[in-house]
């Protein structure tokens, strides 16, 4: 383990030329610089939000969405049949017409009878309006604080007017409080989600969102790790300025307010896209490549960082095209996209289904909710 550890935290591969770990020391008391051991303090502050979480959606959310009119569904269960259970869990929860003809011989049922119990078992498995609206309330109301914290702390600090000021004398720069709660906050931030995701109704993006959640919680630990949390904390600042409008779009369109869920998402796609194809590339990056490389030169955690940070230009290139495309539909149809992710399904599917089992094996989903996110990009709850 040892061995392992020297491994892992080799000074050629985290610091600058001719800088060790030891220089790294607490240069006076009451003073330091970050250290990894920071940030295992982030676990139990974690455990900390998840619960804060609970209470809020139990106590504050969940009186708004009824004071919205915002009912839990309440979805018809599937009766139980052992046939059709485990074809839904081992093979298809959406057979096609071939599965659906055998279905209807073998247990003597009508088509149209094992299409609404397939319609009905995944209805089962989704959330209702009002588990997202309090689900998107917490997230919006985090983002929110997160961001106003960040900002008027970054407003204070000299880096965020001149980003030289994030290299000058690195990695030997002290380490201030504002700095490290807002680390500490958001990496645990991150870890609750990590968390929620395994008591929270599965979905369909789950693996990505788990594996998004992970890469967060990997950048923000590196750039802690090896004293990069100046320019860290400007990355972090970037991204929150975005997230709590998207989730105040979904609040509107949890309560039926169209129009205020179109202007939202309006304002969230322009914020999108002058933070993060505008300041993040010309401001941040600019910093990271270029005047780190002559203030400070390059090392081996230096690529690893901006490659990493170059990776996160290209999906948000791909995500803005997303976002205008999305705009551009709602234009066109007056109202912004479903979100097939997790939408109860509707009594009319089963009509459509049923006039078409024959001749093809429809996939489509409708909700009973305008929900602008698609697939493709609901992972961008996301800060990093």
């Amino acid at each position: 383990m040892a061995a392992l550890s020297d491994w892992f935290w080799d000074e050629r591969f985290w610091l600058p030329h001719n800088v060790t770990w030891a220089d790294l020391e607490d240069p006076a008391p009451g003073v330091e610089y970050p250290k990894a051991g920071h940030l295992l303090r982030a676990l139990p502050l974690a455990l900390g939000i998840f619960a804060v979480r609970i209470v809020f959606e139990r106590f504050v959310a969940d009186p708004c969405a009824h004071i919205l009119h915002i009912q839990a569904e309440v979805s018809r269960r599937a009766q139980p049949n052992a046939v059709l259970e485990k074809v839904f869990t081992s093979i298809s929860k959406s057979p096609d017409s071939r599965q659906l003809d055998g279905l209807s011989k073998q247990l003597d049922w009508e088509v149209r009878k094992i299409q609404r119990w397939f319609r009905h078992r995944r209805n089962q498995d989704k959330p209702s309006t009002r588990t997202k609206f309090c689900e998107s309330m917490w997230r919006f109301t985090f983002y929110l604080c997160i961001f106003t914290y960040g900002f008027c702390f970054l407003w204070q600090n000299p880096w965020m007017w001149d980003t030289q000021q994030c290299w000058y004398n690195y990695p030997f720069q002290v380490l201030t409080p504002g700095l490290y709660h807002y680390y500490v906050m958001e990496l645990a931030f991150y870890w609750s989600l990590m968390f929620s995701q395994f008591t929270d109704i599965k979905r369909k993006d789950f693996l990505i969102m788990f594996v998004h959640h992970l890469a967060t919680v990997s950048l923000i630990s590196f750039s802690y790790a090896n004293n990069m949390a100046r320019v860290g904390s400007l990355v972090m600042c970037v991204h929150d300025a975005s997230d709590f409008l998207l989730e105040a779009a979904k609040l509107a369109n949890y309560a039926k307010y169209q129009r205020l869920c179109d202007f939202l998402f309006v304002v969230f796609g322009a914020s999108f896209i002058g933070t993060r194809l505008i300041i993040y590339p010309f401001w941040i990056l600019n910093s990271t490549m270029f005047e780190s490389w002559e203030i400070v030169g390059p090392f081996t955690s230096w690529w690893v960082f901006n490659s990493l940070l170059l990776v996160l230009q290209v999906l948000h290139i791909i995500w803005s095209y997303l976002i205008v495309r999305i705009a551009f539909n709602a234009l066109m149809r007056g109202k912004v996209s479903k979100d097939v992710r997790s939408d109860i399904e509707s009594s009319s599917e089963e009509e459509t289904e049923t006039n078409q089992t024959r001749t093809a094996s429809p996939k489509r989903e409708n909700g009973t909710n305008g929900h602008f996110a698609a697939k493709p990009w609901t992972q961008n709850d996301d800060s990093w």
